[in-house]
């Protein structure tokens, strides 16, 4: 063999053991890289801070603090709640509404009874009777000039 061809050997196999040193070195510097992001990523909630301000509440950090996620039913219920509560007022309004509706019309009723019995009163009025039956002439009928008579019958 020539120089030149064990030059070109002995490049390829350091150019071999590069591409294998490198090969290794990447992954080494993979699991490292995957190392740290396993430190640093965690399952649980980072704790909040002590400072509860306008931020954090508009920010939505609040919602996802421990306290508000072990307490979600109650919030649950409270809005189950609310809703009930709103709807029972919603209903009672309109039976109140019903109800001022139909104690109008019975004052209504009760002012068109008592004026039609007042009419039929005063037309059933014998002074009333009697002035009719003299303005039409038809009747036979006249008031008495002679009171009535006591019969008496013996038993």
């Amino acid at each position: 063999m020539t120089d030149e061809q064990i030059q070109e050997e002995q490049i390829q196999e350091d150019s071999a053991s590069t591409t294998a040193n490198e090969k290794s070195q990447g992954e080494h510097d993979l699991k490292e890289t995957l190392k740290k992001i396993k430190e640093t990523v965690r399952e649980e909630d980072p704790k909040p801070s002590s400072q509860l301000n306008l931020r954090t509440i508009l920010g939505g950090d609040l919602l996802t603090s421990e306290m508000v996620r072990s307490q979600i039913w109650l919030f649950v219920l409270i809005v189950a709640f609310s809703t009930v509560y709103v709807a029972f007022r919603y209903q009672c309004q309109q039976d109140m509404l019903t109800i001022d509706k139909m104690e109008q019309q019975l004052k209504d009723a009760k002012f068109r009874a008592l004026s039609s019995s007042s009419r039929l009163t005063e037309k059933c009025r014998e002074s009333h009777v009697l002035e009719i039956l003299k303005q039409n002439k038809d009747s036979l009928l006249h008031q008495a000039d002679q009171p009535p008579y006591i019969i008496e019958v013996p038993e």
